[in-house]
């Protein structure tokens, strides 16, 4: 269905998505290592020590081509410094700008750069205005970003696809590239021409090859490339060995089987970076009913004593170290339990990616070198999904190893405690959940592997993240006073109490009036909370915190996001302690808030601030009021629903001018 949807959109349009789809700028880490556009034949080398990635691009046929083949108008070019997170710096050469070439052929495949005479020489195939089959043509640049410069004309005496360059140790330079088997020959210094003419690579097995690509190791050379076994009928990447750069070759086998869906096609290169050896492939990840949209992936190798090369296996999980404090796709896993299973998020829109299905108690999902060194005081976050009430844990290890953190799914009905998305079809939990803070510095290693655990009932999820605790509040002790304008910044406040809010437009004086009188625990309003005690409301079990805001805007949500079970759907309740060395008069409490919110002193209700509110500075006044000599107790109630809560409170004079000469105390 995705495939029917796209070849329908124009051209014009396909080039505004693609567009569009760059503004997140740095990608991810798993297999397919590019999520936001198709990118096949990836061709990495590395430039000033960062590796750069040279894929083709597939695009999704016009309506007018032919809807089962290849189509390619241009080439993007990715670097990374890590190998997890991908920077597309965008289009490099496009159809239209190569002076040879056809400017609606959609012919260009698999491309290479390489750097020599200090420039960049990007080699890419494409169909020529003139005559049929393809041709082979250099852009150069300064740069391996670009912007790259093509060539007039084609390379001479070479007609064919898939071209790569090796530059040997002594500067010279081989172009080798398939058409009508696969050929190479020597490069003249200029790197456009070829010195002499062309010839066939020999030694290599019977049978389609294609997408050749040579590189040097231990001073032997190697020629990889696709090959299509006859009993299979798909490509497998395989290998021959030489002392010669263009041969004679012996043909030493595969080390890559065919790809296990009957994705028809592979393509390839390998990368020495920092002393590890890796090999780029693709597959069609994005487009698992069309396989010739393809994805860039990436897997370790290894090479035995006499070069050889063991077979290597496919992976979600790839290579790269996932920071604990970006999100972890747990559908990209390294391995899973028995019943696991993966499904697309929108069977419609593929590049939305995946999420994994655990289907009963102890399933679990193992997700390798998680570095959680950034991460110092944390708090769980996730997105979720489930029919029932259920939890699941995320341990360290083993699936039965230590507890990092803990979350129980709550299932509430339509609206639920959670956001949904926008199809509904998730209870999806884009507020975070907070559970046991995870330290890291409790573990020997600051790479971990994680298991995510079902505890009980069948859930779905997404992905997890691990977030440090913002500074907007810190834990307080002893005294404190107004800041200089007169806010408040010291509270206790409780841990959220869940409410079934679909909209802030019930906030009316009778409804609020209702949800600000019930009691919710006990000694709501004539007892003072400690910090530390322990409140039991319905089934939540909550905690009085003493802290100390940075800002004068108590940030209530972020608040949540630190200790609180609730972000969305919420009820706060604040307590402050002010003391007075003399009694102050005829003076106003003025409080804002986001959502609507009551306020008490000395347990008589003196303002109400109703309806769908935004937090402003003194949003509400109270009548005039009287601070007594010695204890004050100041309580208020702020309830929100769908967004974000928040609040600020402070004391004005007849003159609107603040009154600070009072102090907060912690008791």
């Amino acid at each position: 269905m995705l495939l029917e949807i796209l070849t329908m959109i124009s051209k014009t349009y396909i080039k505004y998505i693609s567009a569009f789809l760059l503004f997140a700028g740095t990608l991810w880490a798993q297999n397919p290592i590019i999520h936001d556009q198709f990118t096949a034949d990836p061709t990495a080398r590395v430039f000033n020590n960062k590796v750069y990635l040279f894929p083709s691009h597939d695009i999704p046929a016009l309506a007018s081509q032919r809807q089962d083949w290849f189509c390619m108008e241009d080439y993007h070019v990715f670097s990374s410094e890590n190998l997890t997170d991908w920077t597309d710096h965008g289009v490099i050469l496009s159809q239209e700008n190569v002076p040879w070439g056809k400017p609606d052929g959609y012919s260009m495949w698999a491309p290479d750069c390489v750097f020599k005479n200090g420039k960049y020489y990007f080699y890419y195939p494409n169909a020529p205005k003139e005559g049929r089959g393809f041709a082979i043509g250099v852009a150069i640049a300064n740069r391996p970003e670009g912007p790259y410069t093509p060539e007039k004309e084609s390379i001479k005496g070479v007609g064919g696809i898939d071209p790569c360059v090796l530059i040997d140790d002594d500067g010279t330079a081989y172009l080798y590239w398939s058409g009508m088997g696969i050929r190479g020959g020597q490069l003249k210094e200029n790197m456009t021409e070829l010195r002499d003419s062309s010839r066939i690579m020999e030694g290599l097995p019977d049978g389609f090859k294609e997408g050749p690509f040579a590189f040097k190791r231990d001073g032997r050379y190697y020629i990889t490339f696709p090959w299509v076994r006859k009993e299979k009928g798909t490509e497998t990447l395989a290998y021959a060995m030489s002392d010669s750069p263009l041969g004679p070759w012996q043909f030493k086998g595969i080390f890559m089987a065919e790809h296990d869906n009957k994705c028809w096609t592979n393509h390839h290169s390998f990368l020495e970076y920092k002393g590890q050896w890796y090999l780029f492939y693709h597959r069609n990840h994005y487009s698992p009913g069309m396989d010739k949209r393809r994805s860039a992936c990436i897997e370790k190798v290894s090479f035995n004593a006499d070069g050889t090369i063991p077979e290597v296996k496919q992976t979600l999980r790839g290579v790269g170290v996932t920071k604990a404090t970006e999100r972890i796709e747990v559908d990209r896993y390294s391995d899973i339990s028995d019943g696991v299973t993966i499904d697309f998020n929108d069977s419609t829109r593929a590049f939305n990616g995946w999420h994994a299905n655990l289907p009963r108690k102890g399933s679990y999902i193992r997700y390798d070198d998680v570095d959680f060194s950034d991460l110092s005081d944390g708090y769980l976050v996730c997105k979720v999904k489930a029919n029932a009430n259920t939890s699941f844990t995320i341990r360290e290890g083993t699936a039965k190893g230590k507890v990092l953190a803990k979350q129980a799914i709550t299932v509430e009905g339509e609206t639920g405690p959670f956001r949904r998305d926008q199809r509904g079809q998730w209870l999806t939990l884009t507020a975070p959940i907070q559970n046991e803070i995870v330290n890291s510095k409790s573990s020997n290693s600051k790479c971990l592997d994680l298991f995510i655990v079902c505890e009980d009932k069948e859930m779905s999820i997404d992905w997890v993240q691990f977030k440090n605790r913002t500074t907007y509040m810190k834990p307080a002790s002893g005294t404190s006073q107004p800041d200089e304008e007169g806010f408040i910044r010291r509270w206790l406040l409780l841990e959220p109490i869940k409410q079934d809010i679909p909209s802030n437009t019930v906030f009316t004086n009778t409804w609020l009036r209702e949800a600000f009188g019930k009691e919710y625990f006990s000694g709501q309003m004539t007892s003072l909370p400690k910090s530390g005690q322990k409140e039991k409301v319905g089934n939540q079990k909550l905690t009085w915190r003493l802290l100390d805001s940075e800002t004068y805007n108590v940030r209530l949500f972020r608040f949540a996001e630190k200790w609180g079970q609730q972000t969305y759907g919420s009820l706060f309740w604040a307590v402050t302690v002010i003391d007075c060395p003399e009694e102050i008069r005829n003076v106003r409490l003025a409080a804002g808030s986001n959502g609507a919110s009551m306020w008490w002193l000395n347990s008589e209700e003196v303002l109400l601030l109703e309806g769908d509110r935004r937090m402003v500075e003194d949003d509400g006044m109270s009548k005039r009021l009287t601070l007594r000599k010695g204890r004050n107790i100041l309580r208020g109630a702020v309830i929100n629903g769908p967004g974000l809560a928040d609040m600020c409170v402070r004391f004005l004079d007849e003159k609107g001018k603040a009154i600070t000469n009072y102090s907060i105390n912690d008791k």
